[in-house]
């Protein structure tokens, strides 16, 4: 099974719950500027991401799994991140990336 995690510089960023891999980071560009990250994983399915608010005092809230859109395949997982980056003639890219940047301290 498979999810998509965000994570948007400034305001929040998830993280991998226990059991989850990575499998392909995406950038959404936005007229050239980087909006958020994407990040197709593998997950099981009583795992928990960890969402971090970057507003102010970071506060992090755990997720469980069966809350997030599911997919079978990360085929299916890209074509939902593809479908985001359409919407007229705006500026609106997505490219993939080197990979997921490496966790925050568990000191959070």
């Amino acid at each position: 099974m498979f999810t998509i995690l965000t994570s948007k510089p400034g305001q929040f960023r998830t993280e991998l719950g226990e059991g989850m891999r990575a499998v392909e980071s995406w950038d959404y560009l936005f007229y050239g500027r980087r909006r958020a990250r994407f990040d197709i994983v593998e997950m099981p399915h009583d795992t928990r991401v960890r969402v971090i608010d970057e507003t102010g005092e970071p506060v992090v809230n755990l997720v469980p799994a069966k809350f997030l859109e599911k997919f079978a395949t990360v085929e299916a997982a890209r074509g939902s991140l593809q479908a985001l980056a359409k919407f007229g003639a705006m500026d609106i890219r997505l490219v993939q990336t080197a990979g997921r940047p490496a966790p925050a301290s568990a000191s959070e």
